[in-house]
């Protein structure tokens, strides 16, 4: 019986599918070697210093970009991710504003990539124009996730503060869409009853990029 097409032919096919199978493996696996960063994350700043991260995506020049408390580190700051703290520097800040108290940075794309959800902990999209006195929830480094109410006292009802050094930097939600960032940990009130001493819009952080221009301008969440 004849072979429809000659045996080299056969072969030539075969080793073609097997180098593609092959690329796409090594595809995956290079993927899903990347830190993957998310809104909540810690991060290590200058060596010493624990912080959240608040979001992460890209600007207009598709730089990865994230940001955090200015508080936790100053332009030139080389940024790690807690817990993997041997894959060595993965961000540097490279831009901060210390009157609305944050920092931009620029994460290596080699080793990290950004999700909108980090450990349960969904971020949907920027609200530009939060409603005050609602539900708003929180993920940090030092006192994980915790929900309350804006007109709730500074503590819950175990006499646990909302958050504590270490969530500087983290994000504040409300259904899912960010409105806010802690900008100082040291500071536990409740964010969107008292938003100028604990926290910062995260719309006006966004807005004050823009404006300025250069790394973080035009930003849009990763995912």
């Amino acid at each position: 019986m004849r072979l429809p097409f000659p045996s080299r032919t056969v072969a030539i096919v075969a080793a073609a599918a097997a180098l593609i199978a092959s690329t796409a493996l090594s595809a995956t696996a290079s993927a899903s070697d990347k830190l993957l960063l998310g809104g909540g994350a810690g991060i290590g700043l200058n060596g010493d210093t624990l912080c959240t991260l608040t979001a992460i995506g890209y600007d207009s020049a598709d730089r990865l970009i994230g940001f955090t408390a200015a508080q936790c580190g100053g332009v030139g700051s080389p940024v790690v991710a807690d817990g993997a703290e041997d894959e060595g520097v993965v961000g540097t800040v490279v831009a901060a504003d210390d009157g609305l108290g944050y920092a931009v940075i620029e994460f290596d794309q080699a080793k990290a990539a950004g999700i909108r959800n980090y450990e349960g902990f969904a971020i949907k999209a920027i609200d530009p124009d939060p409603e005050h006195l609602q539900q708003a929830c929180k993920l940090g480094r030092a006192t994980g996730f915790n929900c309350w109410d804006a007109e709730s006292a500074a503590v819950d009802a175990e006499g646990n503060e909302w958050w504590q050094p270490g969530d500087d930097g983290a994000p504040v939600t409300v259904d899912d869409l960010i409105v806010g960032m802690v900008r100082d940990g040291s500071v536990p009130v409740a964010p969107l009853a008292q938003p100028g001493s604990g926290i910062v819009l995260f719309s006006a952080i966004v807005d004050d990029v823009n404006a300025k221009g250069g790394p973080g301008a035009g930003f849009t969440l990763a995912g």
